[in-house]
């Protein structure tokens, strides 16, 4: 039966993996020292779980790290929500609350290294849900990753189109926000973005790979302007707690104690920090994965922390003060910008956080678009047998892709004409997009807490923390998991639990009803050895050797 089947990892491949090689980046060209046997060893791993080497096998280590990297973007998610701190507990949102919310997105990251070594396939969260768990397992958590995805990729352009107005639309275009300007800004970028991801996983590495070192020069140089022009050096601000809840703040929170506003800004760090299964999703993309994936993984949390802490530390030392600040609410960083910073300082680093921005999203187009992909070959969606077509050409999954960003533009426009209540249900959904997806993390991860040394699990990856701490990072997901839900469906997303709860009965509803009988998720025992020949034809199909 599928739930006690089980995926074995031939012993072979599991040799010593020397340091993943640098890219060389001209299209066409292999990795410098990615020898045959490398490759042949990645087609094994993945053959071995029932699949064919349809994608290109093009990333580095360090692409496969920028993609994820880029995902988290510090320049978009940390400064998009910085009024969850500044105008809620203050100074001490950012000096303690950040280093807190990082150390809750690492648990995840660390668990899911530990999986995706062994587990090294596009969508890995869906195949880890299926292999740990059952077809319903592996199949829940395939839609909590691909509905988050999906709609977060909306969330950031969104919030890539708001910082365009707040920077230059409004103050050099002349432009006014209407739904109308908003969808055609989002089909613009979100369209070139499409594009770039259906030319090749070698364009678009380029493009991330140099998102990488932007957001790091940017994010230096940007701490550098803020030390720069702060009045003063009042370390002390980052440590001291305060309450700008309700009026105080904006209304950015609801007026509540100064320990749950404290907590509620926790958000900041925990939904800046997500994104980084575009490791895992990039798999099949990238050499010696089971090495380079959990790495890429895993580092993206640790330099966006970093990087994010000495940032949102040197904007809050910069700020003229902590009480004018939290009063500007959402408009807290381009206000202090424009009183603190020169006006040419502050457009060209307007200019790059913009690019970092929609490299961003350009990075999540290919993390939806490979996860429709991976559940489209096993038949888990509509239409699959499209949505799972690589071109021979390009060696990308051409229709999820533009499937993918045409979904989250519909979503945005969509859900922006419709409110309940006072609330609009776009606000209401994307305030489920980071449970959704933390969801999809925590479900394949607690199955791998019981599934350790079963039948189901029973060989490693070379990348391995060991049995005690796995199952340590795995108990800490459970009790982070329940952290995010709770503090993630407070006003004012109270509404965000109704959703989450009604998704789970429709599931329910629709798997009992339709999909026990008819999906059969990843290959797994005898079904994969029956798959060798059409592994065969379908390398033969896009040109494979």
């Amino acid at each position: 039966m599928l739930r006690t089947a089980r995926w074995q990892m031939p012993r072979a491949i599991w040799h010593k993996i020397d340091r993943n090689p640098a890219a060389d980046r001209e299209q066409g060209e292999v990795m410098s020292d990615y020898t045959d046997l490398d490759k042949k060893q990645d087609m094994s791993v993945l053959h071995s779980m029932g699949y064919a080497q349809e994608l290109e096998r093009r990333m580095s280590s360090f692409s496969n790290f920028a993609v994820s990297f880029s995902i988290i973007c510090i320049l978009s998610g940390g400064i998009n929500s910085l009024a969850q701190a500044t105008a809620g507990a203050g100074g001490a949102a950012i000096g303690i609350g950040w280093p807190i919310g990082c150390f809750v997105s690492l648990v995840f990251a660390v668990a899911m290294a530990q999986i995706s070594s062994a587990y090294p396939t596009a969508g890995g969260l869906y195949h880890w849900g299926s292999i740990l768990g059952n077809r319903f397992t592996g199949w829940l958590t395939a839609w909590f990753n691909l509905l988050g995805l999906v709609t977060v990729l909306g969330a950031i352009n969104v919030g890539t189109y708001y910082f365009f107005m707040g920077s230059f639309g409004t103050s050099y275009f002349g432009l006014t926000d209407t739904t109308v300007v908003r969808i055609v800004f989002l089909i613009i970028i979100t369209g070139a973005q499409a594009l770039v991801n259906h030319m090749g996983i070698g364009l678009t590495a380029k493009l991330t790979d140099f998102s990488g070192y932007l957001i790091f020069a940017t994010a230096i140089v940007l701490s550098a302007v803020c030390l720069f022009a702060a009045p003063s050096y009042e370390i002390g601000r980052l440590f001291t707690f305060a309450n700008y809840s309700g009026e105080a703040g904006g209304n950015v929170w609801p007026a509540t104690s100064g320990t749950w506003v404290f907590l509620l800004g926790l958000l900041l760090p925990i939904y800046t920090i997500t994104g980084y299964d575009a490791s895992a999703h990039t798999s099949e993309e990238t050499v010696k994965a089971a090495h380079s994936v959990p790495r890429g993984m895993v580092s993206s949390v640790l330099w966006s922390a970093l990087f994010g802490y000495i940032m949102l530390c040197s904007f809050v030392l910069m700020l003229p003060n902590m009480d004018d600040a939290a009063k500007q609410g959402w408009n807290v960083f381009f206000w202090a910008m424009d009183a603190q910073v020169n006006p040419v300082v502050k457009d060209i680093l307007y200019f790059a956080i913009l690019v970092s921005q929609w490299l961003c999203g350009l990075a999540t187009v290919t993390s939806v678009s490979r996860m429709i992909f991976a559940f489209s070959r096993d038949g888990g969606l509509p239409a699959s047998k499209a949505l799972a077509k690589v071109s021979p050409k390009y060696r990308t999954p051409v229709a999820a892709i533009w499937t993918g960003s045409i979904l989250s533009v519909l979503f945005v426009w969509g859900s922006s004409l419709v409110s309940i209540g006072d609330t609009p249900v776009y606000t209401i959904v994307v305030s489920c997009t980071v449970i959704f997806l933390f969801f999809s993390f925590a479900i394949p991860i607690t199955l791998g807490l019981f599934a350790w040394g079963t039948s189901k699990w029973d060989k490693m990856g070379p990348w391995n923390i060991g049995e005690g701490a796995f199952k340590l990072f795995a108990v800490l997901t459970v009790l982070a998991m329940i952290l995010i839900f709770v503090l993630g469906v407070q006003p004012p997303n109270g509404p965000a639990l109704y959703v989450t709860v009604g998704f789970l009965v429709l599931a329910g509803i629709v798997w009992f009803g339709f999909e026990k009988r008819r999906f059969k998720g990843p290959p797994i025992g005898d079904e994969v050895a029956r798959r060798q020949a059409e592994i065969a034809a379908a390398e033969k199909a896009v040109g494979e050797h």
